[in-house]
């Protein structure tokens, strides 16, 4: 006789909380999301994917990438069938912190051949600067020839770019003058426009005093009088500051046809939802941990419903703080952490080690969280990998 089948709120485990105590978690409700995409969309959005790693690889994980490549795709395909596009090769995919140029090209080239086979899914990818040591940037011509590298083998595996921040020019960037003699030299050269990414020091300490001031108001001059210059060449802009309001501002500055793409992992439901003066798109790391919720409520967005838009996307905005909580840079443990616990990978190893950069606890709350936006595909399968992380960090089920 087979045995009655439990209703998912009788789930349980024990976690531990902030006095150092464990207590017994009892998970909420479910929530079911389409595995695909439902209706139309009216919002560009991309999710920026993260890389599987491969955990039997013989590598020093610290100093070499391996990448499960089946598994790296399959995980973009999920994204493709949710009606999202993949932003590839950024930051969330530990680009420059475990991800060198050389692998991050490879993923791109992947990327992109699989995009194809899907009839042109939605695919940008970052071209930057990160094969340039900082210190070796001797000249402004230096980073803009390593920007001119990127950009050809995107554009020659096919790709459309996404042109990141880079270290190098904030190294030796002194003033406007200097940030517009790169960006109008990179992109006049384009074969289609691109989406530039002002990621802040928060994500990147390396990034500090981008567009060659620590004055965030001066920044944004700068960013702006570069990007409206050559309107013609930009799609849009992401920006990843983590505050609303200056986004707001910067998108009622841009040119008509220039999109503006939340970075903002702190507010991005109230950022794309807008106001009676416009709206973002997205661009978002969160957007790979919650990608079947992001859907489900922008296709909501799209059908006038913005109630049901909100009471998706809303309660996975606490996950999403905690996710990209100080240290910022962090966030992608919490990034993979999902992935895991959602049976998109079998194991919880990352690129570089850095399974370890967030605390049990951060884990645990990030589990509460996750659970009660109901953004756990499989509860079940999620409290078993749970209940192995925590034995495995000397919490016992």
């Amino acid at each position: 006789m087979n045995k009655p089948v439990l209703p998912v709120s009788s789930l349980s485990l024990k976690l531990p909380n902030a006095d150092r105590g464990i207590e017994t978690y009892r998970l909420a409700a479910s929530r079911t999301f389409p595995a695909k995409l439902e209706g139309m969309l009216n919002r560009v959005a991309f999710s920026a994917a993260h890389v599987v790693s491969d955990p039997l690889a013989d590598v020093d994980p610290w100093l070499v990438a391996a990448v499960d490549w089946d598994r790296t795709i399959a995980f973009r395909e999920h994204v493709w069938d949710l009606g999202l596009g993949v932003a590839e090769a950024m930051d969330t995919a530990q680009r420059g912190m475990g991800l060198d140029w050389p692998t991050s090209l490879e993923l791109i080239q992947r990327s992109v051949r699989a995009a194809k086979a899907r009839g042109n899914a939605l695919v940008f990818s970052g071209a930057g600067t990160d094969h340039l040591a900082p210190e070796d940037a001797k000249s402004l011509d230096d980073v803009i020839r390593a920007f001119e590298e990127q950009t050809a083998a995107v554009e020659k595996a096919g790709g459309r770019i996404i042109l990141m921040a880079s270290r190098a020019l904030a190294k030796i960037g002194r003033n406007a003058d200097d940030y517009a003699k790169v960006y109008d030299r990179v992109l006049s050269q384009v074969a289609e426009p691109v989406i530039i990414h002002w990621l802040g020091d928060m994500f990147d300490p390396a990034l500090a005093n981008y567009w060659g001031t620590s004055s965030l108001d001066e920044a944004m001059d700068v960013a702006v009088g570069v990007i409206n210059a050559n309107a013609s060449k930009v799609d849009g802009v992401k920006v990843s500051l983590l505050d609303k309001q200056r986004e707001i501002d910067m998108r009622r500055r841009l040119d008509r046809g220039v999109k503006m793409y939340t970075g903002d992992d702190f507010n991005y439901a109230e950022l794309i939802a807008g106001d009676e003066q416009g709206f973002s798109h997205a661009l978002l790391g969160i957007f790979d941990a919650i990608a079947p919720a992001a859907s489900y409520a922008l296709s909501r967005l799209a059908a006038g419903d913005e109630a049901g838009f909100h009471d998706v996307l809303g309660p996975t905005v606490p996950l999403s703080r905690h996710i990209f909580k100080a240290p910022t840079r962090f966030y992608k443990t919490g990034i993979v952490f999902m992935a895991y616990l959602n049976g998109h990978q079998d194991h919880f190893t990352m690129v570089g080690g850095q399974e370890s950069t967030r605390s049990t606890l951060h884990l645990a709350e990030l589990f509460r969280l996750a659970d009660k936006a109901g953004l756990l595909a499989n509860p079940e399968l999620a409290t078993r990998r749970m209940k192995a992380v925590l034995a495995l960090r000397g919490i016992e089920a």
